[in-house]
This record gives structure tokens, sequence and C-alpha cells, in this order.
């Protein structure tokens, strides 16, 4: 196709069904029973196909965060099933991988070849620190391969323990040393995977042997054509979204978003929509629903793919959202951690969660109700969610500690439970 021409609005919707759009399609319409039966690997990967991606982040003070999206739509699940699917001991039981796809994440397998473009552009892509690499130790990445290739899986401290590696690196998250640095390259360009990790440190072997051999004969698709695809699954994941929404999902450029969304809408796969209250013209999955009512109610953590994209966030439900790690404890707002409490098509509280494991205790360092809302019902909402959370962490107690607006109702509700 040769589409290029801006699309024109085919409908007009409410700002409130785009939210229910919204929340439909990310599977948080309906509110979970106090007790789920027994999950599955299937119940998993339908979610996971859904939702598109999980996002991975090194943060632990809760719980790891491709872990948190999947209890917010599923419950109390054991978490062994997205280790087993994605780091399984044998390629063929493999249903999800570890790539770069929204960040670092997991996919559903098949996808891999729709990403491998992604992975083409790293070879001469921004990684500047591989360039220095290169120049400061030639040939140094081709015997990082070689290792793997030979002595496979290995992390990137087995690999220095193999070679004379050069350059430690500094204190710090990102004080990378050489060898990691090489390994991380290696990863992003696709001539190595994660075979799996040991606690949160990923463990290398090449990719083709970390892929089912069906996905690895796939030919890949071009470039444009992954794109498109990756744009019809992210308006399916979105239900309603505007190009930069969709484009943002997995890392595309908005004007190629806006090119392969305008092919999309030709076809039928989006629908263009204005939604009374934005600016820009939104894109409707064909097979999106537009419930009259929803009544899901969830903790979501800040990497939730239904509120990362926080200026889409603020469009949605007008609650303005920033994740606070890395601004200084003193000029925090509401917290390290936060985790928005959504009701209906409400996002209705703010609650900065902290696991202290060693004592077995979920501790709320901050509670907070939004303006508008009834703190009362705020608390028993999120009371029924934090004994949840309490539970699939095994900890044996919700403490609820002196801050925020709700602390006191918040306390009160929990104690009585």
């Amino acid at each position: 196709m040769t589409t290029s021409a801006m699309p024109t609005a085919r409908l007009e919707i409410t700002a409130a069904q785009a939210r229910r759009a919204a929340i439909a399609a990310q599977g948080l319409s309906s509110a979970l029973p106090e007790a789920v039966g027994v999950l599955n690997r299937g119940h998993l990967r339908r979610m996971v196909e859904r939702l598109g991606l999980l996002q991975i982040d090194s943060v632990n003070v809760l719980a790891r965060a491709h872990f948190l999206p999947l209890f917010a739509r599923l419950g109390e699940y054991p978490v062994d099933l997205v280790s087993n699917s994605a780091w399984p001991a044998r390629p063929a039981d493999r249903t999800l991988l570890e790539t770069w796809a929204h960040e670092a994440s997991l996919v559903p397998i098949e996808r891999q070849p729709l990403l491998r473009w992604r992975q083409e552009k790293f070879v001469d892509g921004p990684w500047s620190s591989a360039a220095r690499l290169r120049a400061d130790h030639p040939g140094f990445l081709e015997r990082v391969l070689a290792v793997v290739r030979d002595e496979g899986p290995l992390s990137a401290g087995d690999i220095e323990k193999v070679l004379e590696a050069p350059g430690r690196g500094t204190p710090g998250w990102w004080g990378w040393s050489t060898t990691k640095t090489a390994s991380e390259y290696l990863f992003a360009i696709g001539a190595i995977g994660t075979s799996h990790r040991r606690g949160f440190e990923r463990v290398y072997d090449l990719t083709e042997r970390i892929l089912p051999a069906a996905v690895a004969a796939t030919p890949t698709p071009p470039e444009a054509d992954a794109k498109r695809a990756l744009l019809a699954l992210s308006a399916r994941s979105h239900g309603i979204g505007t190009a930069g929404d969709l484009a943002d999902y997995y890392r595309i450029r908005n004007d190629e978003a806006k090119r392969a969304l305008a092919e999309l809408a030709e076809e039928g796969t989006v629908i263009p929509v204005r939604v009374r209250g934005w600016r820009d013209l939104a894109y409707l999955h064909k097979d999106a629903r537009i419930p009259r009512k929803v009544s899901g109610r969830a903790l979501l953590c800040p990497f939730d793919p239904l509120i990362w994209e926080r200026a889409r966030t603020e469009r949605l439900f007008g609650f303005h959202y920033r994740i606070e790690i890395y601004t200084p404890q003193p000029k925090r707002v509401y917290g390290y951690y936060v985790f928005p409490l959504l009701v209906g098509d409400q996002l209705v509280g703010r609650f900065d969660l902290k696991a202290d494991r060693a004592t077995g205790r979920l501790l709320v360092q901050a509670a907070w109700s939004e303006s508008g809302t009834e703190p009362e019902q705020v608390a028993q909402d999120a009371a029924v969610e934090l004994l949840r959370m309490a539970r699939w962490l095994g900890l044996d107690e919700v403490i609820i500690m002196p801050r925020g607006n709700l602390h006191p109702v918040l306390a009160a509700v929990t104690s009585l439970r």
C-alpha cells in the first residue's frame, strides 16, 4: 500500500467511551473474585497475548515489574508460570521471549520476527559505548560471542572469568564492565539472548539455541510490514489510542506510525475516530469493545501498560502520574513506588508500597485518595486489593503507615478484615 494522507474521522465518541474501551482492551473491565481458581500456562499465555508484552525492570521493592500486570488481571497466580514460559530448560517449551520491545520486555515468542528490524538498527544504532569498545578493544566483541558459542549459557560474570576482560566498570546501576557492555550489545543486536536468569542477572546463549526451530526459521518481514503489524497489535492492546500512543507501545517513530495507521485504516484494521476533548485523531481497533459499564478493580504498578504512557493516562483519566524513584526523597509528592488504584473507570487513589520480606509485612508507606472520591469507599476497595496482594506475595500482615490523606481511614478498614 502507498496510502499516506491523514485519514479522516469516521465517528465521534465521548472521552468516557474511550476510557472504557481502553480498560476493556487491557483485561481490566471486570473485578476478580475474592478467591481465584487454579491458573495455568494457558491463562498466562492468553493474557500476555492480549497485552502484547510485559516490561522488565530491575526495581524489586515489591515484586519484579513483569509479574505485577499479570497479578492485576489474573489475581494470585504462581509466578513460576512466567519463569517457566520465558526461561525454560528446553527451547521448545519457550512461549515468551526476552527482547527489546517497549523497553526490555517479555513478548510472545512468535512475535520475534516482527522485532528483528530493531535488532538490525541496533547494529549501527545508539550504542556509543559499543563503538568505544570496538575502538579501545578491537576484537573483544567477537571473543565474547565465541565464548558464548563454545561454553554458553554464561552470565557476563562467567564470561569475565573465561576471558582476560578489560574494564571492570564503576559502582552503580549502569556502571557496566566492558564484558557486560559487550554482552548487552550482542543481546540488543540479536546475536545472543537470555537463556535464563540467575536471580535478576541475565545468562546468555546464542539466539539460535534459544529460539524454537519454527520461530528461528520464520522469514524476516520487511521493516515497514513488521511495523504495520506491530501497530495493529498495539491498537488491539490499547483498544483506542492516538498515533503517538500506539507508536510508543513498541517504540516506533511517530511519522512511521502515522503512515502505517493510514494503511491500517484503509484495510479496516483500525477506525479513525474523534474523541471529545482530545486534540489528536484517535484510532479504534476494529475488535475493540466499548462497554456501557466496567467494574474492574486493581492496583496498577508504575510499569503497567494501561498507565505507562503518562500523557495518555492523564488524557484518559485526568490523572497526573509520575514515577518518583529517581526523585530525591524530600521532593517526592506521593512516594517511591506508587500504585494507582483502578476502580471501575476511574483511578481513585495512590499507594506507595513495599514488601518487607524480612518481617513478612506489606508496607503501605503512604495512602492517598483522589479529589472528588469517597475516602471510605476508596479505603474499602484498596483494602481488598492490598490483602490480596499480601497473600500473593506470601506476606502475613498489611501495615498502614501514617502518611497520605487516606491513611487513617485505610488503617481502620484494613484492621477489620
